[in-house]
């Protein structure tokens, strides 16, 4: 049976489609952030590996779960987060949860409808936020915001990578009832463009992640650590931006991912709507 260490693909919190631990955050907390995003990392490397027996995915996941809890030290990953999380307080839901997500990757390949996958999302993507808010002593308060920006995140991301996760991981998050509404199927992903009826529905998907976004548009301005403010904005900025361009794109055939180019244009080009925003939300 192959290791954790086998299934990796190499990718860094560099490497990410949105900003992770970036510089914006206080560098007292991004160590912790960066040792839950490694072990994240890791277990989405395992869940995602195109070749690997689901029982074995399973099996290693088992393993970095009790490495979490305490029952083993066998994933020094693990075992390096429970201590960051015992240093700090912190509870380890939301590790536990995003394993769970990462167990439905291995054994669930189709959503049903926008409810599954926004159930999904509860697990995959809006334990993310949570925890960086509990790391920054942020309130739970701000939890309906946060969740509603990282299931937008998410959702894009899933609406990018849709023809790969079908070519190599026969995986699909676009649901099924949105598919056969617009008369299509799953097998469209497979093909070098979008069909018209695709591209009705990864647009109608994008309008029902612009909600989300339109949901989540107060919560910069709502966390109280401005650095964490400044990132969070930044990342409601460029999901805006991909989501704008997921409406109109095609992405089996062209690129919807932002370079580091257009990514610095957009914060410097938000830079002035974040300080007014501040301002206004301080008086």
């Amino acid at each position: 049976m192959s290791s954790i260490a086998d299934l990796q693909s190499g990718k860094g919190h560099k490497d990410e489609n949105f900003p992770v631990a970036s510089v914006l955050i206080a560098p007292r907390h991004r160590p912790p952030v960066l040792a839950f995003y490694r072990f994240v990392r890791m277990a989405d490397d395992v869940a995602d590996h195109p070749t690997a027996p689901a029982e074995q995915k399973l099996a290693l996941l088992e393993q970095m779960r009790a490495s979490l809890e305490g029952r083993s030290d066998a994933v020094p990953e693990g075992a390096r987060l429970r201590a960051v999380l015992a240093e700090r307080g912190l509870d380890p839901v939301h590790a536990l949860d995003l394993l769970e997500a990462f167990r439905r990757d291995v054994t669930r390949l189709r959503y049903a409808d926008w409810d599954g996958l926004m159930d999904y999302c509860r697990y995959s993507a809006m334990p993310v936020g949570r925890f960086v808010l509990d790391v920054h002593g942020e309130s739970p308060a701000l939890w309906p915001a946060n969740d509603a920006l990282c299931a937008a995140l998410q959702v894009i991301n899933h609406l990018q990578d849709c023809g790969k996760d079908y070519r190599t991981l026969n995986r699909v998050y676009i649901p099924q009832d949105a598919l056969a509404a617009a008369g299509t199927g799953v097998e469209a992903l497979g093909a070098d463009r979008s069909s018209p009826e695709l591209l009705r529905v990864i647009a109608g998907l994008a309008a029902r992640t612009a909600r989300l976004l339109e949901t989540s548009r107060p919560f910069g301005g709502a966390i109280r650590d401005l650095r964490l403010a400044l990132e969070v904005d930044l990342i409601q900025t460029l999901a805006g931006d991909l989501n704008r361009l997921l409406m109109t794109r095609d992405p089996l055939s062209q690129p919807v991912h932002h370079s580091k180019s257009d990514a610095a244009g957009l914060f410097l080009a938000r830079l002035p709507g974040f300080a007014l925003m501040r301002l206004k939300n301080r008086r």
